[in-house]
């Protein structure tokens, strides 16, 4: 790829010509200048997002009529997984493990057609009272390419779905279109976030709590699931961050209005072995340091669910 074509791709990444461009481009383009190109993006951007991340205070108003989590709970916490890779697929259970031990448990999204998901996974984290999900069908970025290819592979989503008894969707890379998950067989999606400006589709929905998404034509409806800190992979990849005081802000800052604190940490990005990480790797100490945090600066003020259960929560408000 020569320059002009790069930096057109890099000034204009957010538009849907140029991402189908980047998707189509996507599998003949090194990982390292793919990541070399988003963390240079990403530093543009941080010069004019200042006033909107980590923190948009637009994102704060409570629902109408809002009476607080149950049991007098200050915030929600949150925890989910996208599970992008074989190679985050193979570390899985030491991050449940590590969750376990602190008395945590999350939701992990898998691919399915993008690297094996066998059923003795699936079972030791539901038996230890962790949640299942689907991330798309592939972690292509094609997904949402037209209604067509999105109608089409609903039917296999909704298979997966059922086959392995999930009630939860993330789109792959985030890239969404509320109206069309109708399509899915879902109690909630995951799929937006209260406010990102470093992903494809950047912007928000400018909230940090749950909401309803309900078709305009049968009235079908699932809970919407924002994620509400950071994701991982922007803070520890693409910025370089080196400590995890952007999550300890951030959470603060919902605690202190009462919001849905909801994290999307990868296994693919973490290093559990305490060697030296790579170019796309963080220690997963600096996750763990983030749940101990939790634990010891906001004790006994937060109701932690898994995403289910804060959907049905959420839906037997309405």
């Amino acid at each position: 790829m020569n320059s002009g074509m790069m930096n057109l791709i890099m000034r204009n990444l957010s538009r849907p010509g140029i991402l189908n461009l980047y998707y189509s481009l996507k599998p003949w383009l090194p990982r390292g200048l793919q990541i070399a190109m988003r963390r240079q993006i990403a530093r543009l951007k941080m010069r004019t997002c200042s006033d909107t991340w980590p923190i948009d205070k637009h994102c704060a108003k409570a629902p109408e009529g809002w009476p607080g989590w149950p049991g007098g709970n200050k915030f929600a916490f949150v925890i989910t997984h996208d599970v992008d890779s074989a190679g985050g697929y193979a570390k899985c259970r030491a991050l449940a493990e590590m969750e376990k031990e602190l008395g945590f448990r999350s939701s992990f999204n898998f691919v399915p057609e993008g690297y094996r998901v066998e059923p003795a996974l699936r079972n030791y984290l539901k038996d230890n009272g962790f949640e299942v999900g689907l991330h798309g069908v592939r972690h292509d970025g094609k997904l949402y390419k037209t209604r067509e290819i999105f109608e089409r592979n609903a039917a296999v989503i909704n298979s997966y779905l059922r086959e392995w008894d999930c009630v939860g969707f993330r789109s792959p890379s985030m890239h969404c279109v509320l109206d069309w998950i109708h399509k899915l067989d879902v109690e909630y999606d995951a799929s937006t976030f209260d406010t990102d400006p470093f992903e494809p589709y950047p912007g928000g929905v400018q909230n940090i709590f749950p909401f309803v998404v309900r078709a305009a034509d049968n009235g079908r409806a699932f809970v919407e699931l924002p994620y509400t800190l950071p994701q991982d992979f922007t803070l520890f990849v693409l910025m370089r961050c080196r400590t995890n005081e952007i999550w300890k802000r951030k959470l603060d800052w919902i605690a202190g209005r009462g919001g849905m604190a909801l994290i999307n940490a990868h296994p693919d990005y973490m290093k559990f072995d305490g060697r030296k990480c790579g170019n796309e790797e963080y220690p997963a100490d600096l996750y763990r340091d983030f749940l101990e945090y939790i634990r010891t600066s906001h004790k006994s003020s937060y109701w932690h669910v898994l995403p289910r259960d804060m959907a049905r929560h959420w839906a037997g408000r309405t």
